[in-house]
């Protein structure tokens, strides 16, 4: 057996022991084509004529979903490329409503690139107040750049910078920090795709908690007494993520979990341990999301930073 067959091999009884019954709809998920998802930006006008094609996204304004087969159809739509069609996951936008930003807010994007999600705050925002959105990498910060123009942003100032930084250059500065942290992409594999999985190995998965406990807690700093910070990943590994939020939780008393709760969404309980590491029992207010035929799998986690008395 080769080095990537064995890695699959292991990838198959991880996803068994972290989702257990659920494990066997997980892994249909990762071969068989996925509903498109798209949303409607109100930040560009769209043509008067246009009506949606597919059928709404259940509690997710503006969402719609079409079949497989019409994938094409809307990333290569004209809406797409003058930005007020924007072809993305609904989990994408389940973070972004878990954050729940408000006009005139001050909000940080701490990992913004390609800027999609970054998109969705300064819709929800009304291109109102101010998001101030990081990236470290020169190429998907130029990227995440014309992102923004294309689909209308004005609210956001860009910063090329490593986000594990910013909290103590500044520290208790914003009302909501999004923290959609670089990841595994174990919920991007497709099992019929050797290329999306011969870059999967356990070692990336310690190498990327190691990043991510750094930028939560650099995220946390930055969040004003009383805010609101998401953390949330595309992967599937505990230590990406209950893991991760387990040890913030652990370093800084005034950090509290809050209750997620979305209709129509499929979804799964965190994990209360792993592999012999207890988790908070207040971690059970998160959220994982169970890839199905439309959702990508998602872990969330919605965290308030108490005030002190």
């Amino acid at each position: 057996m080769g080095t990537s067959s064995r890695s699959l091999a292991e990838f198959h009884e991880r996803l068994a022991e972290i989702f257990g019954p659920a494990a066997p709809g997980v892994l249909r998920s990762m071969t068989h084509p996925k509903r498109q998802a798209y949303w409607l930006n109100p930040l560009v006008a769209r043509p008067p004529e246009f009506e949606p094609p597919g059928k709404p996204v259940p509690g997710l304004d503006g969402m719609f979903s079409v079949a497989a087969d019409l994938r094409e159809a809307i990333t290569r739509h004209e809406g797409a490329r003058d930005g007020w069609l924007y072809p993305m996951n609904p989990s994408s936008l389940l973070a972004v409503e878990a954050l729940a930003p408000r006009p005139g807010e001050e909000v940080l994007d701490l990992a913004a690139a390609p800027g999609g999600k970054t998109v969705l705050l300064a819709a929800r925002m009304r291109n109102t107040g101010r998001i101030a959105a990081v990236e470290p990498v020169r190429g998907r910060f130029h990227r995440l750049r014309a992102n923004l123009e294309r689909c209308g942003v004005s609210n956001a100032q860009l910063y090329l910078a490593d986000g594990r930084t910013i909290g103590r250059k500044v520290p208790e500065r914003f009302d909501r920090v999004l923290l959609d942290a670089p990841c595994s992409s174990e919920a991007r594999i497709r099992l019929d795709d050797p290329s999306t999985h011969a870059h999967w190995k356990p070692r990336k998965i310690k190498e990327a908690s190691a990043k991510q406990a750094s930028l939560l807690r650099s995220a946390y700093r930055t969040l004003k007494p009383g805010g609101l910070l998401v953390y949330c990943t595309c992967s599937f590994a505990p230590e990406e993520n209950e893991l991760v939020v387990n040890r913030l939780l652990k370093s800084e008393t005034g950090a509290d979990p809050e209750p997620l709760e979305f209709t129509g969404v499929p979804k799964n309980v965190p994990l209360k341990e792993w592999r012999g590491q207890i988790c908070d029992s207040r971690l059970k207010r998160a959220l994982r999301v169970l890839p199905d035929d439309l959702w990508d799998g998602l872990f969330v986690c919605r965290i308030r930073k108490m005030k002190s008395c």
